[in-house]
């Protein structure tokens, strides 16, 4: 296993271990980039981290089950499924907070993470959001499809 496997097997260890914020944080060069599909680009450690709390936060008890995982110089690339109950306030990405709908979601997933000295200097998150916010309650029926 290479350096970029073991930090991303670390980060996906931190974002579900009851949100680890501390090693997430070390697990992130300062001045990172990250992209989600939530939130788009985010620029630096702690924007990332921030990220990384109000996911947690909105669903502390999630799992990751990986269906791929590879490694190809100096990035991890893994294919899985996200799962958990929304139990805790859910952020959307223009600032207003939504109360939790204690409902169970699995989202399938793609992160890659690029690694340079022992940290993630560029990450990619891939997943359906409005498959998220379907089963999250928070989509009418017509906007499904």
């Amino acid at each position: 296993m290479g350096e970029a496997r073991e930090v991303m097997d670390r980060l996906t260890e931190a974002v579900t271990s009851h949100a680890d914020l501390k090693t997430i944080g070390e697990l992130y060069a300062e001045d990172a980039v990250a992209f989600t599909a939530d939130e788009g680009e985010l620029h630096g450690r702690d924007a990332i981290v921030e990220y990384w709390r109000t996911m947690t936060e909105a669903l502390p008890e999630a799992t990751f089950r990986a269906l791929h995982s590879y490694e190809v110089g100096d990035t991890a690339i893994d294919e899985g499924i996200f799962s958990g109950r929304n139990t805790g306030p859910l952020q959307l990405p223009h600032g207003e907070t939504l109360p939790p709908t204690r409902k169970e979601v699995a989202i399938r997933g793609v992160d890659i993470a690029t690694v340079r000295d022992g940290r993630i200097v560029d990450y990619r998150l891939y997943f359906d959001e409005m498959d998220f916010l379907g089963q999250l309650g928070l989509l009418s029926p017509d906007e499904l499809f």
